[in-house]
C-alpha cells in the first residue's frame, strides 16, 4: 500500500511548530534562572557577607557535638578499664539461669558452653508440724568454690522426704543418697552445689531444687578447669 506524502502546507506547519518550541523552552529556562539569581542576590544583600545568621550556628553545633563525642569516648575508655579490673584473672564459671546454660571462661575465651538445669522456683509448704516452706530457686550472686568432691553423697534434707510423702527419718544413715549427684560436686555453700545428674534429658530446663545440674562431660571439663576458690557468677 502506497503512503501519501504530506502536503507542503502540513509539512511547513509541523516544521514551524518544532522550530518555535526550542526558543520558547529556552526562554522559560532563562527566566527561571534569572529569578533564582535575583532571589539569592536579594537574600545576600539582606544578610550581608559573613553574616552570623547564615552558617555559623551549624558550625557551632558541630563544635559542640565534637566535644561531646570526645567526652563520651573518654568515658567509655574509663569504664572499659574499670570492667577489665573487675574481671577475674584466671578461670571462672558463669551460670545463666534464664537460658539454663553454664560456661567456663578464662579471660575472653569460652572453654565450656553447656546446657544446665537450675531452680524451678516451686514452693513446698509443710502442712503439719512446723508448717515450714521452701522456695526452690538458684541464688544469684558471686560464690567461690568451697570444695570439690568426687563421688559425692547427698544428705537429704527434710524437704526431700516431705516432697516424696515420706516420713522424716531419725537416723542420719537413712538420709544418705549415693549416686544421684553424679561423679563430682562443686560446693558453693548453704547446700547449693554444681553437680552431675542421672537425668541428662532434663538439662536445659528449670527443674532443680536450687542446685545447678550439669551433664557428665561438661562437668568433667569444669572440674578440670577450676579449683577451690574459683569464682562462680550466677545471674
Amino acid at each position: 500500500m502506497a503512503h501519501s506524502r504530506p502536503s507542503p502546507r502540513n509539512f511547513v506547519v509541523n516544521a514551524r511548530t518544532k522550530r518555535g518550541a526550542v526558543p520558547f523552552s529556552l526562554t522559560l529556562g532563562a527566566l527561571a534562572l534569572a529569578c533564582v539569581l535575583l532571589g539569592w542576590f536579594a537574600f545576600d544583600r539582606v544578610l550581608g557577607p559573613g553574616d552570623p545568621g547564615l552558617g555559623d550556628p551549624i558550625l557551632g553545633d558541630s563544635v559542640d557535638l565534637s566535644k561531646e563525642l570526645s567526652a563520651l569516648r573518654k568515658e567509655r575508655r574509663e569504664l572499659q578499664g574499670q570492667l577489665s579490673a573487675l574481671r577475674p584473672r584466671g578461670s571462672y564459671v558463669v551460670v545463666d539461669r534464664e537460658n539454663n546454660r553454664i560456661y567456663l571462661r578464662r579471660g575472653d575465651s569460652v572453654l565450656v558452653d553447656a546446657a544446665a538445669s537450675t531452680g524451678s522456683g516451686a514452693i513446698l509448704r509443710e502442712t503439719s508440724g512446723q508448717q515450714r516452706s521452701w522456695t526452690f530457686d538458684t541464688p544469684q550472686g558471686r560464690f567461690p568454690i568451697l570444695a570439690e568432691r568426687g563421688n559425692p553423697v547427698w544428705t537429704k534434707p527434710d524437704w526431700a522426704f516431705l516432697e516424696a510423702g515420706e516420713a522424716i527419718p531419725e537416723r542420719l544413715s537413712e538420709r544418705k543418697d549415693y549416686g544421684s549427684l553424679g561423679e563430682f560436686a562443686l560446693d558453693l555453700g548453704d547446700g547449693y552445689m554444681i553437680h552431675g545428674t542421672l537425668y541428662e534429658r532434663l538439662l536445659g530446663r528449670s527443674v532443680t531444687h536450687g542446685c545447678v545440674r550439669v551433664g557428665r562431660d561438661a562437668l568433667r571439663a569444669i572440674v578440670d578447669g577450676t579449683r577451690v576458690g574459683t569464682p562462680v557468677f550466677i545471674f
